[in-house]
């Protein structure tokens, strides 16, 4: 079955636009990129020439005289006479490029000579990058994807509406009745299990049972490991996987600061963070950058000696805890099992898939700490993300103070209904991949 992407209308669009560059789709393995992009191939070209250099290796030689495409495609027709190049209806789809990432290089030239269009896709792109001689700047599109957000998911799950009814209570402040609460509970429950890897949802719906997930995202994770033995050498490779093993433990701690000392007794920052920046570049992982001070602009006050890192899916992340744990979600519907880890990973996740930051704050010398922050033009607003709904004295302090002058309200995300009251407006966790829509609503 094929899954409703939000990349289906971003790739419609591309192709209307009579200025379109060559696009590259980068995400992490497996989270539907070729589907998607096979899908719109087939329904708006008359021919397309699609390449896998992991399962056709004999294509990384298309290269080999050149980067113009008389060349490009002369050596694709040698190789198979039977591929058509028909100007103005054909699309190239160069897949897996993270095997051939010289193939970018050619994109320049597809750009000026306008013939066909091209579209390349591959995992672990921003490791790659590097070895690419020149990436075709100023001449190619990138498209950042990811695993299904919670709208993709809605879609799935046939709640096509689901999601502008969701945005609708949040801009009015209007609480959600007892069964909309239900249903979208249920819903981000099914999501938190699941996730967003397409074959973990297509097998889900099918099945309508949790039945064989565990297993296909146990694979997924394995999968992960078996990329960063295949493409990192030497001793990183174990340090890259004891820093991605730990990070379920790492996010059990009541101060979810990333520690190396968890993944190993004598690791020490300066040697672990390449394998840090090798996780986040590959869309494994997503990092949650600690602030030196809360205030604007966001990017100008991180300390980057700090850190909090999540599982880019969610559904990944529940699927390598421990028995117990998994039981306490499947079984007796506690998300904020796991003291609360759960419920931070599913929004630094939404915040992530919006292209929203993810920046936190923790004072040294106090306990004043907030698990997030967002921003309109001319404010700052702290996100506490709460299991339950207890009070926010960090916020309450951050808003009431004079030391942050860019700070006059805050927004929670919890097991409760929608409200807002002493400039702290709270809503259901379900609300969270709204947040980008919301705050452009904002007054």
């Amino acid at each position: 079955m094929y899954l409703k992407r939000k990349i289906d209308s971003y790739l419609a669009e591309w192709k209307k636009d009579p200025d379109r560059k060559p696009l590259i789709v980068k995400g992490a393995r497996q989270i539907g990129k070729t589907r998607s992009i096979e899908m719109f191939a087939e329904n708006n070209y008359s021919h397309v020439v699609y390449i896998n250099f992991v399962l056709e290796p004999k294509y990384k030689s298309i290269i080999s005289d050149g980067y113009d495409v008389n060349s490009i495609v002369r050596n694709i027709s040698l190789l198979d006479p039977s591929k058509v190049f028909m100007e103005g209806h054909t699309l190239l789809v160069f897949d897996e490029i993270q095997d051939c990432p010289d193939i970018a290089t050619t994109l320049k030239s597809f750009c000026l000579d306008r013939r066909y269009d091209v579209i390349c896709s591959g995992s672990m792109l921003g490791i790659n990058y590097k070895k690419i001689h020149s990436n075709s700047v100023g001449f190619k599109t990138d498209y950042e994807m990811h695993s299904l957000d919670f709208e993709e998911f809605l879609w799935a799950r046939g709640r096509n509406e689901a999601a502008d009814d969701i945005l609708t209570h949040m801009v009015n402040y209007v609480p959600f009745s007892d069964v909309e609460m239900k249903v979208y509970k249920d819903l981000l429950l099914e999501y938190a299990v699941i996730g967003g890897m397409p074959a973990v949802v297509s097998g889900f719906i099918q099945r309508q049972s949790y039945e064989g997930s565990l297993e296909t995202q146990g694979q997924i994770v394995l999968d992960y490991e078996e990329d960063i033995r295949k493409y990192v050498t030497g001793l990183e490779q174990t340090k890259i996987i004891n820093v991605f093993r730990s990070i379920p433990a790492q996010l059990a701690k009541e101060n979810k600061k990333f520690q190396f000392s968890v993944v190993s007794s004598k690791a020490r920052s300066r040697e672990y963070s390449g394998c840090i920046d090798w996780l986040v570049d590959s869309g494994i992982v997503n990092i949650c950058y600690c602030m030196g001070f809360p205030e604007l602009p966001i990017k100008g006050n991180v300390d980057y000696s700090k850190f909090k890192l999540y599982y880019s899916d969610s559904g990944l992340l529940v699927s390598q805890l421990d028995e117990e744990a998994q039981y306490d979600i499947r079984a007796n519907r506690n998300l904020g099992t796991y003291k609360g880890a759960l419920y931070e990973n599913l929004v630094s996740e939404a915040f992530v898939k919006q292209n929203l930051p993810t920046v936190y704050y923790k004072r040294d010398d106090s306990t004043l700490e907030e698990d997030f922050f967002v921003r309109t033009p001319d404010e700052l607003i702290p996100v506490e993300v709460k299991a339950n709904n207890n009070n926010s004295k960090s916020m309450r302090t951050l808003i009431q103070s004079n030391h942050y002058p860019e700070i006059h309200r805050g927004m929670k995300f919890s097991d409760a209904n929608v409200g807002n009251e002493n400039s702290i407006m709270t809503f259901p966790l379900f609300c969270a991949f709204q947040t980008k829509r919301f705050l452009s609503m904002l007054k």
